[in-house]
C-alpha cells in the first residue's frame, strides 16, 4: 500500500475476536489530497462503517464504505457526479505470514482480499479509499456524452455491437 491520505491507524494488538465497530469520515483536507491522487475533479465526502475483529486467518474488516466524488466525462469534460456505496471485506495479514503460505491458494465464493502489513498496526483508511477508487467508473460519460459523440460521427456501441446488424436489418424491414 502507498502512504494514504486520509490514513486510519489501528493497532493489531487492540484487535480482538470480537467484532467492534469502526467509522471512518474523511476530512475536507484529506477529500482533497484523494481527489488529486485518484485523478478526480473532487471528493467531496468519504466515509465508511466497519466491523473490525481477529481471526485464525489474520484481521478482518467488513461494512460499507460511502463517498460522493466528480469525475470528468471521457467525451464532453463536463463534470459527473457520481455516488459510491460499496461494500468492502477485507483482510489484513502480516507479511510474514503470507510468505511462508502456500504458492498456490485455492479461492472460495467466500474469500477475501488479502492485504499485508508490517508492524504494529494497519491502515482502514487506505483500504476504504482504494475501495472506493476501485469502485468507479474507469470511463464515465455524462448526460451529454451521447450527442456529443453522434454529433462526431461516432456510432454507438448499440448500433456496432455484436446485435447491430440485426437491429438495422429490423429496421430495413419495417420501413
Amino acid at each position: 500500500m502507498t502512504a494514504n491520505e486520509c490514513a486510519r491507524p489501528e493497532r493489531i494488538d487492540a484487535i480482538g475476536s470480537a467484532p467492534r465497530t469502526v467509522s471512518i469520515i474523511a476530512t475536507p483536507d484529506e477529500c482533497a489530497a484523494l481527489a488529486t491522487r485518484f485523478g478526480l475533479r473532487a471528493v467531496e465526502e468519504l466515509s465508511a462503517n466497519l466491523r473490525l475483529w481477529r481471526d485464525a486467518s489474520g484481521i478482518i474488516a467488513e461494512g460499507q464504505v460511502c463517498a460522493r466524488v466528480v469525475q470528468a466525462c471521457v467525451v464532453t469534460d463536463e463534470s459527473v457526479a457520481v455516488a459510491v456505496e460499496e461494500p468492502i471485506a477485507v483482510r489484513f495479514v502480516a507479511t510474514e505470514a503470507l510468505a511462508s503460505a502456500a504458492d498456490e491458494i485455492e479461492l472460495t465464493a467466500d474469500a477475501l482480499d488479502t492485504i499485508s502489513y508490517d508492524g504494529a498496526t494497519i491502515d482502514l483508511g487506505e483500504a476504504v479509499a482504494e475501495t472506493m477508487a476501485l469502485a468507479l467508473d474507469p470511463f464515465p460519460r455524462g448526460p451529454a456524452a451521447a450527442a456529443a459523440l453522434a454529433a462526431a460521427g461516432i456510432a454507438s456501441e448499440d448500433s456496432t455491437g455484436p446485435f447491430g446488424a440485426l437491429a438495422a436489418l429490423r429496421d430495413k424491414m419495417k420501413g
